[in-house]
């Protein structure tokens, strides 16, 4: 469900391969997926930008511990990874920064003014980092747009934004 597509950043695996996940097969009509963002400039003149789907799950729990399960994956010191969980219909339904073994879950946004609030802030930021590019800032400029995606990541489509809310104060 993401408007806007989130940087990739290095992983361990090959690059296209999804990880393993111990849980078995994946059925592939199960309702939670959980997807890595594609946007390498090769993916983005190729129309692959679409989220690359890591694994299918039959429940939000289950898809929770296989980002966990990916984060532990991740080497020590690569940068994060911003991973997201999406129902059948590709609405989101949680996003998370995945690194360092663990995932940091980002909190939904729980208004339609809060969202409008998170949109305004996420366009200012990368505004700026679009200025810092400008400016010869590249590192400025990356982590401006990261900060703006973990804002994005906040988008929770309304019909999940309760339930995920509860879901991330069950699992703390």
């Amino acid at each position: 469900m993401f408007d806007l597509p989130l940087p990739i950043q290095p992983t361990a695996q090959a690059r296209g391969v999804p990880p393993h996940f111990p849980s078995g097969e994946t059925d592939p009509n199960s309702p939670f997926a959980l997807t890595l963002s594609r946007r390498a400039p090769a993916d983005l003149m190729s129309g692959r930008a679409a989220p690359l789907i890591l694994s299918r799950f039959a429940t939000l729990a289950e898809a929770m511990q296989g980002a966990i399960d990916h984060a532990e994956s991740i080497a020590p010191d690569a940068a994060p990874q911003l991973l997201a969980i999406l129902d059948r219909d590709e609405r989101l339904v949680l996003a998370g920064a995945a690194g360092d073994h663990a995932v940091a879950w980002c909190h939904p946004v729980m208004s339609a003014a809060e969202a409008r609030g998170v949109v305004t802030e996420a366009s200012q930021l990368r505004a700026q980092a679009g200025r810092a590019s400008a400016w010869g800032e590249p590192d400025l400029a990356a982590q401006l747009r990261h900060r703006a995606d973990l804002l994005d990541a906040r988008l929770v489509d309304p019909l999940w934004r309760a339930f995920v809310a509860r879901a991330l104060q069950v699992a703390a």
